[in-house]
């Protein structure tokens, strides 16, 4: 009776074995993705030297794009991310599980990657989720790194379809002997047109306001009316754009490309203290003000991500290391101290992390043992 009782109650020496071996995945993983922070440790002076170097050219670049290009007045904003997978031995898939990546949020939709043999050849499928838009237009290269350098580009427009993602069938990949055991798939989406419901506007900058401004600002089909010395005194590439010596600054209405009219909004509103963030726009209002270097509005959206944000951990990690959120940063790290929080926290593919983040990771992994 008594042995009963402790077979019941200890784990089977199999599954403290399958615990352990999934643990030690994760451990190789990090060093992987650290690899290449270490492999350059050595150029540290070099890129102490380097970022000073790019911050004279960064400004110079300001100079240049807009002396040199009047009628595209900004830097070009890019909404550019990677799907990327391994799927391990795709002709032995057992489960759903093995045939499906991890569904990832980018802008406000939801993505993921499927592959399956059918008929002997590996289909890829792509799946999208415009959630808060009714379509989604996309630029995607598609990519099997180790496999014949096979690379397909490709525009599709993903629609809201009820009850279900939408999806993207790629070509099929024939000659199933050759394709190897584990078949790694990257797809780099770059999102060129969103398209859905709009958000009630919390201030106007259309022609009623005309008599409190000096300059329109054009994106895509939309005219802001808004004030230069405003938007000068908030960010530097207004200030060089208004109060640099350019033709510009002359002007009084200018064009800026390559970002989005509705996220430009809810940035004007939030730059003019409108409380327009919510985890619908915070990512679309902290690229633009990473591309305008608006200080201000960076800090809201990332204390917005502190205290309020319902959006996962591994999203909000990911927002901490792309736009240089340190307090967020700090405190998604403060909560990974094993191997167990990092599979618990970060599922899915950790190449995606940052390498001096995935570095600081293994750091607390490897002293927690």
């Amino acid at each position: 009776m008594t042995d009963n009782v402790d077979d019941e109650t200890e784990p089977r020496e199999d599954i403290k074995a399958d615990l352990q071996s999934e643990k030690n995945e994760v451990l190789e993983k990090l060093k992987t993705v650290v690899a290449e922070e270490i492999k350059n440790s050595q150029k540290q002076k070099f890129d102490e030297f380097a970022e000073k170097l790019q911050s004279i050219e960064d400004a110079v670049s300001k100079m240049s794009i807009l002396s040199n290009n009047p009628c595209n007045a900004a830097p070009k904003s890019v909404k550019k991310f990677i799907l990327k997978h391994e799927f391990k031995d795709p002709s032995k898939f057992k489960s759903f599980v093995d045939t499906h990546s991890d569904i990832v949020e980018y802008f406000n939709a939801y993505w993921y990657i499927t592959a399956e043999y059918n008929y002997g050849n590996l289909d890829i499928t792509i799946y999208c989720d415009p959630n808060l838009s009714d379509s989604i237009e996309t630029k995607l290269v598609f990519k099997l790194p180790g496999y014949n350098n096979v690379t397909k580009i490709m525009e599709h427009c993903f629609q809201k379809v009820e009850g279900e993602y939408d999806y993207l069938q790629l070509e099929d990949i024939r000659d199933k002997w050759d394709i190897p055991k584990n078949v790694k798939v990257e797809v780099e989406v770059e999102i060129l047109k969103m398209i859905g419901a709009e958000k009630k506007k919390l201030r106007v900058f259309d022609e009623s306001q005309k008599d409190v401004s000096d300059v329109v600002l054009a994106v895509q089909e939309t005219r802001f009316y808004v004030s230069k010395m405003y938007l000068a005194s908030q960010s530097t590439y207004f200030k060089t754009l208004f109060l640099g010596g350019f033709s510009e600054s002359k002007k009084s209405e200018i064009t800026l490309t390559g970002i989005d009219a509705d996220e430009f909004q809810h940035f004007l509103e939030v730059l003019y203290g409108e409380f327009a963030i919510d985890d619908s726009t915070v990512e679309g209002i902290l690229l633009i003000a990473d591309l305008y270097d608006t200080p201000m509005v960076t800090k809201k959206s990332e204390m917005f991500l502190l205290e309020k944000s319902k959006k996962e951990f591994n999203k909000k990690l990911q927002l901490s290391s792309k736009y240089r959120l340190e307090e967020l940063k700090d405190q998604c790290l403060a909560k990974i101290n094993t191997l167990d929080n990092v599979r618990e926290l970060l599922p899915g593919d950790l190449s995606d992390l940052d390498p001096s983040v995935g570095l600081t990771i293994l750091q607390k992994c490897v002293s927690s043992k």
